[in-house]
């Protein structure tokens, strides 16, 4: 993201540096330009999809199989921008799933907000498609490790799945059965 900010010389940019570990890309010698307003797919499936923008990717793909132990197949996409959207890669996400869950570390208004609005313009929000954003909620979080702290948040893999589940409007404390 550094050489792809460095290479913008037309508009602003903005990226943040998490407190963590980043995951998902091997680290170049050299940092090549990413581009601009492209998501990718990380995992494929076709029942569930998580939409993932931020560092809360690692915690998708564990969410993802969790899922599949219940027979939920599920697609994760890593975002990578929120201003462009891809939404080329956000409306084949809605197409294509039955279930899509954007799952982000900023508050309410912010990535989630945003592809609401694009889902809503392009009419997808009218075919029965269930859709959830996760979020920081609006509460004090106190200091901790960053795992404890998105734990609490109900941002980590269980809490995805749990969202997954309250989607399609199953316990996820109590489903044993394939949901396929």
């Amino acid at each position: 993201m550094v050489a792809t900010a460095a290479a913008i010389d037309d508009r602003p940019s903005a990226f943040r540096f998490p407190r963590g570990d980043g995951v998902g890309v091997d680290m170049p010698e050299e940092g090549k330009p990413l581009e601009i307003g492209k998501g990718r797919i990380v995992r494929e499936g076709t029942k569930v999809a998580l939409f993932s923008f931020g560092t809360r990717l690692a915690e998708c793909l564990k969410a993802a199989d969790e899922l599949a132990t219940f027979g939920l197949s599920t697609t994760v996409a890593d975002a990578r921008f929120a201003k462009p959207l891809d939404t080329e890669l956000l409306l084949r996400l809605a197409r294509e799933h039955e279930v899509l869950v954007t799952v982000e570390e900023g508050s309410i208004g912010g990535f989630g907000s945003y592809v609401m609005q694009a889902l809503a313009e392009h009419g997808v929000l009218d075919s029965g498609l269930k859709v959830r954003s996760m979020v920081l909620p609006d509460v004090f979080i106190d200091q901790d490790s960053p795992n404890a702290m998105y734990a609490f948040a109900g941002l980590d893999h269980k809490g995805i799945v749990a969202k997954v589940f309250e989607a399609l409007g199953k316990d996820a404390t109590v489903s044993t059965v394939k949901l396929a």
